[in-house]
């Protein structure tokens, strides 16, 4: 693959995301953004009034996208893909192409919601056990007591009752979607649905609102900051070792790739 095609958005160009440089990890392309730059995006994404998909991609979506043509073109279709893992930095590094920082959806949901509250665009909290979504939002409320959250639901509805759930997130009038109910399913649910959600920002978050209701605790900050947030998880919750063990096979399809662009020498 050409770098010229390597460099191309994943976005179909609204909103100024067309310009950020991108990294093609193992056929998934990742916006190398830091913080501040996703947030002035996702922002913009609202001011827009248009609907966008941001997509918060570790190591394990890279290698289940390889053999999920849905999910892969989930992705390839997002408006933003940020970079939310230290496998996904360690593979851009890898690739030549670096990038400064995660853009956790951990994070970054927690900065869409600062900004939410200051500019007072509503938010919908989707994902997690019963209880867990309304935990979240009374938190979050209390974190940022002008912070609009204009509805909940929790992640564990059946296929028949997705039509219901849809409804309430866009008859709420929310403006920015955060969905908890794990990769693929997530992100699937929001390509899905995107253009009859009526929000103009949805992102996949993961576990985020277990965090954020309390539920869950993150790494300590210098696990984070040296990548370590995984063996945390893994130690908390020791079933999670099949995403950690996802990370080796994401370093080779990276290290293969890498080796196919390499030119031939004798």
């Amino acid at each position: 693959m050409s770098a010229a095609i390597d460099n191309m958005p994943c976005t179909d160009g609204n909103v100024g995301s067309d310009q950020l440089p991108v990294v093609n990890l193992a056929g998934i392309p990742v916006h190398r953004i830091d913080m501040p730059t996703a947030t002035a995006i996702i922002q913009s994404f609202v001011e827009s009034g248009k609907p966008h998909m941001v997509v918060t991609a570790d190591s394990s979506m890279i290698v289940i996208a390889q053999k999920d043509p849905e999910l892969r073109k989930a992705i390839g279709e997002a408006s933003l893909v940020t970079p939310d893992s230290f496998g996904i930095l360690l593979g851009a590094r890898l690739m030549g192409k670096p990038i400064k920082e995660r853009v956790s959806g951990a994070d970054l949901s927690v900065e869409i919601c600062r900004i939410a509250a200051r500019k007072g665009f509503p938010i919908y909290l989707l994902g997690g056990e019963p209880g867990v979504a309304d935990e979240a939002a009374e938190r979050l409320k209390k974190q940022f007591p002008e912070l609009i959250v204009a509805g909940t639901h929790h992640g564990y509805f059946k296929a028949e009752e997705e039509p219901e759930v849809v409804t309430g997130i866009r008859s709420s009038g929310a403006k920015v979607l955060l969905v908890g109910m794990g990769i693929p399913r997530q992100e699937k649910f929001i390509h899905k649905h995107l253009d009859r959600l009526g929000v103009c920002a949805a992102m996949g978050v993961g576990g985020t609102l277990d965090v954020l209701s309390g539920r869950a605790k993150r790494a300590p900050r210098w696990m984070q900051r040296h990548g370590l947030e995984w063996l945390y998880r893994l130690l908390q919750n020791p079933r999670k070792i099949s995403k950690v063990a996802t990370l080796p096979r994401f370093l080779f399809l990276v290290l293969l790739e890498r080796l196919k662009r390499c030119p031939n020498s004798d």
